[in-house]
């Protein structure tokens, strides 16, 4: 990218293979995951410096190797999110940053769950701890992170109450675990989310959507339920007056981001272990919607964008 804006300003180009550096590796790069922080990246919501490289998230081989690196060697199969670089066929990462994939598991499902999975992993385990009964309200339930979210929320034994805009995504969520679907484009949500609920109300809202439903996700929380906003997809929420948590019932709002969760080795090692388990386990299922080649990453935005697709988007050089 030279420039900021629509999909359009992401063109393939040649590049140098990427310089090592001390304390990080060269992968190969197999695949990389579409994540919406790179269409954020792309639109100019976060400040970046140019010529950048899309891409937070990727899978592939380790190819070089930097002064201070023992723990990985050339031909370590690995995966990474939140390093940057990642729209390429090589890219530079911290080796803290790197995950070993498991045998038998493919670069494809690696790239597609590690990124969402450590976000539905830090969400449901300490933003909000997902217990039995705990009711949450899972915005974009069929989508990559939704699907993920509603299989560890059932998993534990809380109730997902789900939106989506389609009755093929809202089957979808079905098949994945999600308790109760609603269709925002044919009934209003937060009522139906009221009725559900009933009298106990909404412990939880994980609303990755952001303008478009958090007045709405405010409303349906019971006294000190927790909004967590992991994401604007529609849009940032606009500033608010803070009194009005006191209001609505002493409520608590949370803008979490994957990063603080994953700094720590230790953390970063045993969300990736429950993680890559529960996938090798075959509780936990990565959905993949659709690859396109790295040349088509513009196309790749637009999928997700659409909202059309259900599951995870991946580039393949």
């Amino acid at each position: 990218m030279m420039e900021t804006g629509g999909p359009e300003v992401l063109a393939l180009r040649d590049l140098d293979e990427p310089s090592l550096q001390a304390g990080g590796v060269v992968v190969k790069l197999d695949c990389a995951g579409v994540n919406y922080i790179d269409t954020y990246h792309r639109r100019g919501v976060y400040p970046i410096e140019f010529p950048f490289t899309p891409g937070q998230e990727g899978a592939g081989t380790i190819s070089a190797v930097g002064d201070g690196v023992s723990e990985w060697s050339v031909g370590d199969r690995v995966c990474w999110s939140m390093s940057g670089g990642s729209y390429a066929e090589f890219a530079p990462v911290p080796a803290y940053r790197l995950a070993a994939i498991p045998d038998g598991m493919s670069s494809t499902v690696a790239a597609a769950s590690l990124l969402q999975g450590l976000t539905a992993h830090y969400l449901t385990t300490s933003v909000y701890p997902v217990e039995q009964g705990t009711i949450t309200v899972v915005h974009a339930v069929a989508g990559g992170v939704g699907l993920l979210l509603t299989q560890m929320i059932a998993a534990k034994g809380g109730v997902v109450i789900g939106t989506t805009s389609s009755e093929e995504k809202a089957q979808k969520a079905r098949d994945f675990g999600a308790h109760h679907v609603i269709r925002y484009d044919k009934e209003d949500w937060v009522s139906k989310v009221r009725e559900i609920a009933g009298e106990h109300g909404v412990d939880v809202v994980y609303d990755g959507v952001g303008a478009d439903t958090f007045e709405g996700g405010l409303s349906v929380l019971r006294p000190r339920g927790v909004m967590a906003l992991f994401g604007p997809s529609s849009g940032q929420v606009p500033p608010f007056d803070l009194q009005r948590l006191s209001v609505l019932g002493s409520l608590v709002v949370t803008r979490p981001t994957l990063g603080n969760f994953i700094d720590d080795p230790d953390e970063f090692r045993w969300r990736t272990s429950e993680l890559f388990d529960a996938i090798s386990q075959g509780t936990l299922d990565i959905s993949i919607a659709k690859e396109f080649p790295l040349a088509e990453a513009a196309d790749a935005h637009r999928a997700l964008q659409s909202r059309e697709y259900s599951g995870k988007i991946l580039l393949v050089p």
